[in-house]
């Protein structure tokens, strides 16, 4: 992959992060700034980890499905770029009942809304196990984008709320469609 794809793919994880972390500033009560950074980095540590996982997952098939590989990846980028794409057309949940908002979110929920939002991550390192990558960098560019964007949303989200989240997951499905055409069309020899 080259430098451009790597970050275009470690932006893309992002988003999902992006959209749940404006909606966690949007609840918080004046969110400060290590709040957001908190926030950032429990996404950030958890998205970069989960693509190691997939990684690890999708490697010791790989050697099983080599002549077909660029077929697997595309899905599964096109699956989740689907998916996020319709997340991003879809209609926002009403928002409850105004209430005193707290000034930082429980660490539990946190990592649970992290884990959550990272399992396209698991899904793009087992594709990644398929192409010749270094998942480090890859799983270190998806964690250093998820938390610099989670933290952004943070602070974002007390004036922004959910009308941007929307506009940047339907972003990240396009992307991630985008780049799973080029792999294909790469080793179809379409370049």
């Amino acid at each position: 992959m080259t430098l451009l794809s790597t970050t275009l793919l470690a932006f893309s994880m992002s988003t999902d992060a992006f959209a749940v972390a404006i909606g966690k500033g949007a609840v918080l009560r004046q969110p400060r700034f290590r709040e957001a950074l908190r926030t950032g980095l429990i996404f950030g540590v958890i998205e970069g980890l989960t693509p190691l996982i997939g990684w690890a997952l999708g490697y010791g098939a790989s050697r099983h499905i080599e002549a077909w590989d660029h077929w697997v990846v595309f899905a599964l980028l096109l699956l989740l770029g689907g998916r996020m794409i319709l997340a991003g057309l879809a209609a926002p949940e009403p928002a409850g009942e105004a209430s005193d908002p707290p000034r930082r979110h429980g660490g539990w929920l946190l990592v649970a809304t992290a884990v959550t939002t990272s399992i396209d991550a698991l899904t793009v390192g087992v594709g990644l196990a398929f192409m010749e990558v270094n998942i480090l960098v890859t799983a270190l560019a998806i964690g250093l984008a998820t938390t610099l964007m989670a933290t952004l949303g943070v602070m974002l989200g007390r004036r922004l709320g959910a009308l941007i989240g929307k506009r940047a997951e339907l972003l990240g499905g396009v992307v991630l469609i985008g780049i799973g055409t080029a792999i294909l069309q790469d080793h179809m020899g379409f370049w």
